[in-house]
């Protein structure tokens, strides 16, 4: 359960900004466009926006949960991810994944460990997939850059007639010399991109059986 990294890799080699004291700010809503609304903020002592991404449509709540929370179904991710392994599953209770990003030359290849963790709310229907970093679990290699600040959080919620309101949150440091004030003009792109592969998916693809 992944967001797409490529383009900020793609921005060049500069000089990283450190943080500054910052207090979070509220979500500012910067697009729209397809049924798909994008906020941003600045969270506490941080350089890098976080995003949050929403969007409504009809699907079966089941067939959207297997694209988030299981070791399969994930065709729909970023293409730039060029090797996943699934570490270790438990239906509707985490999946844990090893992920390797092809960047452009000059800059090196990212990989990344995570681990989802799955939480369901029998009375409300509500399902909620948070991916944090997985420490100690693949060692870290010479020829690529480990992704180790990153968050994500996928909700789910059912609503009346077989529509489905699905929220995604996430923020990610990318690691090596990634400009922040580059990363910031454009990350509007992962959400926007990942709720209509989603939407997508789940309206009229097809999965495979977990």
């Amino acid at each position: 359960m992944i967001h797409t990294l490529k383009i900020f890799f793609i921005l060049g080699l500069l000089n990283f900004i450190p943080a500054s004291g910052l207090l979070a700010q509220p979500w500012t809503l910067v697009k729209e466009n397809d049924g798909i609304k994008v906020y941003t903020r600045l969270e506490a002592n941080s350089v890098w926006k976080s995003f949050k991404g929403e969007v409504t449509f009809q699907a079966p709540i089941e067939k959207v949960c297997s694209m988030l929370g299981t070791d399969k179904n994930n065709d729909w991710w970023d293409k730039a991810i060029t090797d996943i392994k699934v570490l270790g599953y438990e239906k509707n209770k985490y999946v844990q994944y090893y992920m390797i990003y092809n960047t452009p030359w000059p800059l090196t290849n990212r990989d990344i460990v995570t681990e989802t963790r799955i939480t369901i709310d029998t009375l409300s229907g509500i399902r909620i997939y948070t991916a944090r970093p997985l420490s100690n679990k693949v060692p870290e290699k010479s020829k690529l850059v480990r992704i180790k600040e990153y968050k994500q959080t996928w909700t789910v919620e059912p609503m009346k007639k077989g529509v489905v309101h699905v929220t995604f949150e996430g923020s990610v440091n990318p690691g090596g010399s990634i400009p922040s004030w580059l990363y910031n003009m454009v990350v509007t792109e992962t959400p926007m991109k990942m709720l209509n592969s989603l939407r997508e998916k789940a309206v009229s693809g097809r999965l495979a059986d977990n």
